[in-house]
């Protein structure tokens, strides 16, 4: 019995040793190298700067894009350049839209780690620094160099270098971007605020001055003692767009010509004189009873509602939110209710506004998640819609459709044309021309296609061209974003003036509207607006470097 124990043991063992053998040689044998597999595509290992790399792969690829903005309602897939954009790229786009407020959703979504594909957001709002800070965005200069080279040449050194951060990376592209040389050598400012009024209202109230807090209040004392329902409509006297944070601040602040900087450090315009006084004249009008709060608590369906319907006497507004609104109200049973720009609200000195013009920041930020599946495909995509083949599909749409040539350039097709000065909402929802896919939008490539606007839109670009302080564009944008501690101060600060101003303009007297103001500016003392000041300034004064170079 011992013997036969001692045999099996000893068979046991040697089978052990021998599997362990065996192990060993398959841990330390590399397997043959399949030549075929390991070697990159030659598409893919011989990309060409000068060459669009979309085309390397046209399969069927699903991307999400967030549009930071809830008023936008355009979908893909429905419209013409839609579908031929997909059909000849691949990429099948769904897009989709903050249900509330941008920035809270997308801190929603950085939380929760699931991002869509491809971010626009607005380049002032203080997600897009969390984003770029907190690792969930590619670097758009790693994945060009990677997966598309040619997107340095489409892209543009001037814009990477303006938004290149301190680590030498640039984390997303702008549209509707202008540098102020852009704008001096083509008089394209790319300026959009105006002061309009209902232009038949205002014609037959005899134009009143309302560049003068008199004649303003006189105005309003008219509309109210004799226009308060004008043609069977009942009249709101007043729009502010953007509410206190914009409307009521900044842009204001602009139609008064309110300095930015003097003797080169940063100016607060919130306690410039001329500010505080037309902020005393919108409460003594409150006093009187010549407006309510409406301009300030409007939802933007009550605002639609009313525009449309040509019911504002007055509207602190940009033109370009208008060009739908303007030839519709043109054609409508009252021709002459749309809305003209006029000199609205000056300082003391009787200075005209200085209107701020497009900058390098442009207006939306185009990003790529990290979240996305399909990075290379994304970044190829990113290109061709920044190339001008991009810019020209999604501006003018398929060739032989919506646009044809003549003479050797780009033109959109007269029945095109007609459906952009009579009924936009149908072009963009069947055709989706011209300005329906905004996202990378660069002025500089699709202008020159861009047919010259009806004298209805134009009156009130040309004002706002008239009156753009071109090389102010620096000055947007310079308020701290992110999580730092002066980014978090500034928060505090602005969402206190959005609780400070409607307290201001329903004061009982102009006694109570001090108290309130000066109790304002100390809370911000507290919350750390020195400091904000002093990022301001050291902003203000990187980007007249990069302005220099």
């Amino acid at each position: 019995m011992k013997q036969w124990i001692n045999l099996v043991v000893v068979v046991i063992l040697m089978l052990a040793i021998a599997a362990c053998t065996k192990s060993g040689e398959i841990e330390s044998t590399p397997p043959p190298i399949d030549t075929q597999q390991s070697e990159t595509p030659p598409s893919e290992s011989t990309l060409n700067p000068d060459e669009a790399a979309w085309k390397l792969d046209t399969s069927p690829v699903d991307l999400t894009w967030f549009v930071g903005a809830s008023w936008y309602g355009h979908s893909w897939g429905e419209s013409l350049t839609s579908k031929y954009v997909t059909e000849k790229t691949g990429v099948n786009v769904k897009l989709e839209v903050p249900s509330g407020e941008a920035n809270e959703q997308m801190t929603l979504m950085m939380t929760s780690g699931k991002l869509p594909d491809l971010i626009s957001m607005g380049s002032w709002e203080n997600a897009v620094k969390k984003l770029w800070e907190g690792d969930h965005v590619y670097a758009l200069n790693e994945l060009a160099e990677q997966y598309d080279p040619y997107f340095f040449k489409v892209a543009g050194d001037g814009t990477l270098k303006w938004y290149r951060q301190d680590n030498g990376n640039t984390y997303g592209v702008p549209n509707d971007s202008y540098s102020p040389n852009l704008m001096h050598e083509t008089g394209m400012t790319a300026a959009n605020q105006t002061f309009l009024v209902r232009k038949d209202l205002y014609e037959d109230m005899g134009s009143p001055d309302l560049t003068t807090p008199e004649g303003f209040l006189n105005a309003l004392q008219l509309l109210k003692d004799q226009y308060s329902k004008y043609k069977d409509q009942p009249i709101s006297p007043l729009f502010a767009q953007g509410n206190v944070p914009y409307g009521m601040s900044e842009y204001l602040q602009n139609l008064l010509a309110v300095p930015s900087e003097q003797d080169g450090k940063v100016y607060d315009r919130i306690t410039d004189p001329d500010y505080i006084t037309w902020l005393k004249t919108f409460r003594t009008a409150y006093e009187r009873g010549l407006i309510n709060v409406d301009f300030l608590v409007d939802s933007d369906t009550q605002v639609e509602e009313k525009t449309n319907n040509a019911r504002y006497f007055m509207m602190i507004r940009e033109w370009t939110g208008m060009t739908a609104v303007n030839p519709m109200l043109a054609a409508g049973a009252n021709p002459d209710s749309y809305y003209i720009a006029v000199d609205g609200p000056q300082n003391s000195k009787g200075d005209n506004a200085k209107l701020f013009p497009g900058n390098m920041d442009g207006w939306m930020v185009t990003m790529i998640s990290k979240s996305n599946k399909n990075p290379e495909r994304t970044i190829r995509f990113l290109t061709y819609l920044a190339s001008e083949e991009g810019q020209r599909d999604l501006f003018l749409g398929k060739e032989g459709e919506t646009w044809e040539m003549v003479d050797g350039k780009p033109q959109l097709k007269a029945e095109m044309v007609q459906l952009l000065e009579t009924d936009v909402e149908k072009m963009e929802k069947e055709y989706g021309i011209m300005d329906t896919y905004w996202m990378v939008r660069n002025p500089v490539i699709i202008n020159q296609w861009r047919p010259e606007q009806v004298p209805v839109i134009k009156q009130m670009e040309d004002f706002a061209n008239g009156q753009a302080d071109i090389d102010s564009g620096i000055y947007k944008g310079l308020d701290p974003q992110g999580d730092s501690d002066v980014a978090v101060a500034w928060a505090r600060i602005s969402q206190n003036w959005e609780e400070v101003l409607p307290e201001l303009i329903t004061a009982k007297d102009e006694a109570a509207f001090d108290k309130i103001f000066d109790n304002f500016l100390a809370r911000r003392v507290n919350y750390g607006f020195d400091e904000v000041m002093e990022y301001r300034q050291a902003e203000l004064d990187v980007r007249k470097a990069k302005m220099a170079e």
